[in-house]
């Protein structure tokens, strides 16, 4: 690779931010955030250092399910403003260095959709096989997989036609027929609509349960005509793909070898694995999951995280494994959910650890692949412990000390969502205080952010764990034909030291500490010894002589 290659590629180096527009920032004072009020704080995004802006969905909905029950896939929510305000939000991010992309959820419509209200009033509708019916009674207790205890069985029965239509997710989501060409062209229409106005891609929902298609002989050549479609309106358009499923299995929905399905996929093996490392003062589980990724295209890639907008599922975890990692994070009943997933952020499952927590990013930056934030998380947002819904981390951004955190100036009960109380509370835990201090994890965040930008091997790189004899500790290198660095992340509470080698390295080579002052050289076998504090890291980049690189 070359280092203009980046620029094509932009994925593999990309830093993506999630958040809700709703939650954001309201600019009107009605309580709800907006696009006006996301416009007004691209700068701060900007300044963070982030190159591409998820927007979670942004379209008119009943909103029973924030946002992910659609009724209409061509317009905007009033309340979140219009398309006038989008096309500016767009906008300013590219002038701004940021790329936008957008929620794609096409399982399935909201039950008010124009389509699902013609199709369940005659079976004569033409809108009728846009959904999926069936005639005889579903049979007796069925449950619901994707939210046990919340929704009922899959099928939900229509007394006007006397029907049952399929709802993979809630009652008030019909799945949509995708094995209807009239329904995929309605997706593709979508698709080059919000291309047409300007976004760079799609995050796609449940990717696994949208190919679900009996009826259609190879439904990943589906996926493979949608990623076609995409990248003849649009070369630099991808799609990231919520996949979540072991590595064999995802294999198929990056389409194999010839890489022409998903761009991108979430890798919810590692982060679990992460979670269980995590638990156990010991990278090992993290280290079995990075060394079984599957060998990808140079275009395909994946994507890290720590926490995203659901629950932070361990559902691939054992059942063994699921319970250490219930008891350590969250030990409170009422903080687990569907008995696979946990409803707190990171500082509050790791108990406020600034070491922990700091460790924690310095990882999701120097893992092989894009890193993904969730809202919040650079300044180390709680959840509102009153909710007991996947939703509890879906709380307003805190901005400032002030009145409803500074998200807005309405009455708090017309907020989308309470906020935290307690230490992680608006007057603890906000964007201006942390501005303002240098030691903050707002600081922080910013400067792994800047280092992980000048390190392209970082998302192109190809991953080596190195051998060394401190259990507690990971070392593992990422290379690429740009360069080369290091990273050192010590799991436990005590320090330690540790010694390794880089044996095919050049005499005069020496690391760099990206986060410190120090430049280490090695001895003549290639060999280094040095500290390494509790929950401590470091990012040393392998400065070879004659590199050309600033270091």
């Amino acid at each position: 690779m070359r280092i203009t290659d980046t620029s094509d590629l932009w994925w593999k180096s990309a830093v993506i931010y999630c958040l809700d527009v709703e939650t954001y920032f309201d600019s009107n004072g009605d309580g709800i955030g907006d696009l006006q009020g996301l416009a007004a704080r691209i700068d701060y995004l900007a300044q963070l250092g982030v190159t591409c802006l998820w927007l979670m969905p942004i379209y008119p909905t009943p909103d029973l399910d924030d946002g992910y029950d659609v009724a209409d896939f061509y317009g905007i929510d009033p309340r979140l403003g219009s398309f006038g305000d989008f096309v500016e939000v767009i906008r300013t991010a590219r002038d701004r260095g940021m790329r936008v992309i957008i929620d794609l959820v096409v399982n399935h419509t909201s039950d008010r959709h124009p389509w699902f209200l013609a199709a369940k009033r005659s079976k004569n509708s033409p809108f009728r096989d846009f959904y999926i019916w069936r005639s005889d009674p579903p049979p007796k207790g069925q449950k619901n997989p994707v939210f046990p205890g919340e929704a009922d069985g899959i099928w939900n029965y229509e007394e006007k036609t006397e029907e049952w239509y399929l709802h993979s997710f809630y009652p008030h989501q019909p799945d949509l027929n995708i094995a209807n060409p009239k329904v995929r062209d309605e997706i593709a229409k979508t698709v080059g609509f919000w291309l047409q106005l300007g976004v760079s891609g799609f995050r796609v929902d449940a990717v696994p349960s949208l190919l679900e298609i009996p009826e259609m002989a190879d439904p990943h050549q589906y996926l493979r005509n949608v990623r076609q479609f995409l990248q003849r309106r649009s070369s630099e358009a991808v799609l990231l793909g919520e996949v979540n499923l072991p590595y064999d299995e995802q294999v198929a929905y990056f389409g194999g070898e010839d890489g022409d399905e998903l761009t991108m996929q979430f890798d919810f093996v590692a982060m679990q694995r992460l979670y269980l490392s995590l638990v156990r003062h010991d990278p090992a589980p993290l280290i079995e999951a990075l060394t079984s990724r599957p060998d990808l295209p140079v275009e395909a890639q994946f994507a890290n995280f720590v926490r995203n907008h659901d629950e932070l599922t361990l559902d691939q975890l054992s059942e063994d494994e699921r319970q250490e990692v219930f008891e350590a994070l969250a030990p409170d009943e009422s903080q687990r959910i569907y008995g696979r997933g946990i409803v707190r952020r990171l500082p509050t499952m790791l108990g406020g650890d600034p070491r922990r927590i700091r460790m924690a990013y310095s990882l999701l930056f120097t893992l092989p692949g894009t890193p993904v934030l969730f809202y919040g998380e650079e300044i180390g947002m709680g959840e509102n412990p009153e909710d007991k819904s996947r939703e509890a981390v879906r709380t307003p951004m805190q901005w400032s000390g002030e009145r409803n955190g500074g998200f807005s100036d309405a009455a708090p009960s017309r907020l989308p969502a309470a906020l935290p109380g307690d230490g992680y509370a608006p007057e603890h835990v906000n964007v201006a205080d942390q501005i303002e201090d240098r030691d903050s994890l707002l600081h922080f965040v910013r400067g792994l952010i800047a280092r992980y930008r000048i390190s392209p091997e970082l998302g192109w790189g190809s991953l080596e764990v190195i051998e060394h004899d401190v259990p507690a500790v990971m070392v593992h290198k990422l290379a690429a034909d740009v360069g080369a660095m290091v990273a050192v992340h010590n799991f436990a509470d005590v320090p330690a030291t540790i010694s390794f080698a880089l044996p095919d390295e050049p005499e005069g080579t020496r690391l760099v500490d990206l986060l410190a002052a120090d430049r280490m050289p090695l001895d003549g076998k290639g060999r280094i010894e040095m500290e390494i504090a509790p929950y401590g890291f470091r990012w040393l980049r392998v400065s070879r002589p004659g590199d050309g690189r600033v270091s």
